[in-house]
């Protein structure tokens, strides 16, 4: 049983993400503020949060931020209809793993919750598997049919990005803001030239590769094997 706590001011949009999660067979605990969502938490056990900027008594940025002042590292998937650059700054710096615009997409809603899922179970392995190739988070190693290649740091980090969410796109903006920090001097060429690094070392790996999606970034794709 997954419990994810919602925390959304507006009734429609609480009830709209209680009916899409309880589809798909998720336990949804619902709050109508950040206060109220810190007192849930007191009680009881939360795999994921989704949580709204916009909410009376206690925004979704402080309560992200209180989060990880306090060391919680549950995974946030923050909702709002902030759109803005500097509104998704402030998103990630405040501490949310992951941020949507409103209205949002069902299916697109439910593969990030997923993924999220899926990295906080990486996270507390610190292993990411696929297939036969295996990606040690404390070693920035990968492990390929008994072979082991130590990545420098941003490659690793690159690698283990696209990995982490398959055949989802990532823009070179989104790879150098969470890769290299929003306040990094390097330009987006960095990326295309981590891309072909990694591309010169696992372009034989059967179990993924790394596409372009053509003026878009980057994705990668599982092969059917390896799923």
């Amino acid at each position: 049983m997954i419990n994810i706590l919602v925390a959304e001011d507006n009734k429609n949009a609480r009830k709209l993400y209680d009916f899409i999660l309880r589809k798909e067979h998720y336990t949804p605990i619902l709050a109508e503020d950040g206060l109220q969502a810190l007192q849930i938490l007191e009680k009881q056990h939360i795999d994921l949060i989704i949580l709204d900027v916009m909410m009376p008594n206690m925004d979704g940025f402080t309560f992200a931020k209180e989060l990880r002042d306090a060391d919680i590292q549950i995974p946030i998937l923050m909702i709002s209809a902030k759109d803005t650059p500097a509104d998704k700054r402030e998103g990630f710096l405040s501490g949310t793993d992951d941020y949507m615009v409103k209205p949002i997409d069902e299916q697109e809603f439910l593969l990030r919750i997923k993924a999220l899922l899926r990295r906080a179970r990486i996270s507390a392995d610190k292993a990411l598997v696929i297939g036969n190739t295996k990606l040690m988070y404390d070693s920035f190693s990968v492990t390929d049919n008994n072979a082991e290649t130590v990545l420098p740091r941003k490659e690793f980090l690159v690698l283990y990005k696209l990995l982490s969410y398959p055949n989802k796109t990532f823009t070179r903006t989104q790879l150098m803001d969470e890769i290299w920090s929003m306040d990094t001097d390097s330009e987006e060429r960095t990326v295309d030239v981590h891309i072909n690094r990694l591309r010169e070392k696992f372009g034989n790996n059967p179990d993924f590769r790394i596409i372009t999606v053509r003026g878009l970034g980057y994705k990668a794709v599982i092969s059917e094997d390896a799923k």
